[in-house]
């Protein structure tokens, strides 16, 4: 019997060879904002894994927009070329399409790895800068204030974007990812919490989301027509007052109208006042509503960590993408492990070099 989670995908004119996807992970292991070696293994190692398609982490649209000063980007030409390096390695050895996640962190920014205590850092410190954000609104209480945005700085910022979505065409990326989840810059002026302009860009959900639409349709325009490009999401902040799932569907529907390829549902991140119920697959409900909703292309996120659980996700029409992030970093070949364990082994491409490993 077929695979649900092992048919391909068609996104424009790139084919995903199944439903699996590494879901973008920062790992704070880049200089300057240049990816480094740690970064060609550790995106190397799923691009030979026979995986739907691999998105690499929050590459930032400029140096102020790092989460840490560890972070990559995408805002000069030796960042650019140094994932280029990385994009070629997937070209010559790799057997998965590869994605960039483009996005600022905005009040989130300037801080310490998680690893050592995600500090956040002010503009006097050694290795901070100052921060900005739609409203003048910290992340956390210990967390540096931001500098509200100027509509000059909104300007930049859009531009911003659309540069290093056109870097990432050059540097030869299959897809691009918006990151509009997690309290980063653009969740941020969606969520009400975090959005307390008075002009154009804040109040009503038309302008708290006119930011996100002129970032997409900025990308939009600098990434080919033959290649997809899409947005992850925070579906609730899942705080009382805060950006909601109905919001999202709403959201969605303006961005498939756009020309939006696909939606990646996650939910949170925005708030230290969130309260949410954790388990596994705990964020499916918020990708089935909007997929139900709006029929747009749906990637579902969250503690999902079995095949089978994996495939009924997709077979059941929950969602048309099943995203792992920490299932990859204990097993980067879950994909040929779950192709086997629903019957259909070959299913998973594997490299001549490992065919050897193959039970």
């Amino acid at each position: 019997m077929p695979s649900a989670l092992f048919q391909p995908l068609a996104l424009r004119g790139v084919e995903l060879p199944n439903r699996v996807v590494v879901s973008p992970m920062c790992q704070y292991s880049a200089t300057d904002g240049s990816a480094s070696d740690w970064h060609l293994m550790h995106l190397g190692q799923y691009l030979v894994s026979g995986i739907g398609l691999v998105i690499m982490e929050m590459t930032n649209v400029e140096a102020r927009g790092r989460i840490s000063p560890y972070c990559v980007g995408l805002w000069s030409d030796e960042n650019e070329q140094a994932l280029a390096r990385v994009v070629e390695f997937g070209r010559r050895w790799g057997n998965s399409p590869l994605a960039v996640q483009i996005g600022h962190a905005g009040r989130k920014a300037s801080t310490l790895p998680p690893w050592q205590g995600r500090k956040s850092l002010g503009p006097s410190d050694p290795l901070g800068w100052e921060i900005v954000a739609p409203s003048a609104l910290p992340a956390e209480p210990t967390s540096q204030v931001p500098r509200e945005m100027t509509r000059d700085d909104i300007r930049a910022m859009v531009d911003a974007f659309a540069q290093s979505t056109r870097r990432a065409a050059r540097a030869g990326f299959d897809v691009v990812e918006l990151h509009g989840a997690h309290g980063y810059l653009l969740h941020q002026f969606l969520s009400p919490i975090s959005n307390r302009r008075t002009d154009e860009y804040g109040g009503s959900l038309e302008n708290r989301m006119r930011f996100t639409l002129e970032v997409f349709d900025a990308a939009r325009a600098e990434f080919p027509a033959d290649r997809p490009l899409g947005i992850r999401v925070s579906a609730s902040d899942w705080v009382e007052g805060g950006w909601t799932p109905d919001e999202t569907v709403e959201l969605a529907r303006v961005l498939a109208a756009r020309g939006c390829d696909f939606i990646d549902v996650s939910s949170g991140g925005l708030s230290p006042d969130q309260k949410m119920t954790v388990g596994p697959g705990y964020q499916v409900p918020l990708a089935a509503k909007v997929r139900a909703a709006t029929g747009m292309v749906t990637m579902a996120v969250g503690m999902i960590t079995e095949a089978r659980q994996a495939e009924a996700i997709v077979a059941e029409g929950k969602a048309d993408l099943v995203a792992l992030a920490r299932g990859m970093l204990w097993n980067p070949h879950w994909a040929w492990h779950a192709a086997t364990a629903l019957g259909v082994p070959d299913a998973a491409l594997m490299p001549n070099q490992y065919g050897r490993g193959r039970p």
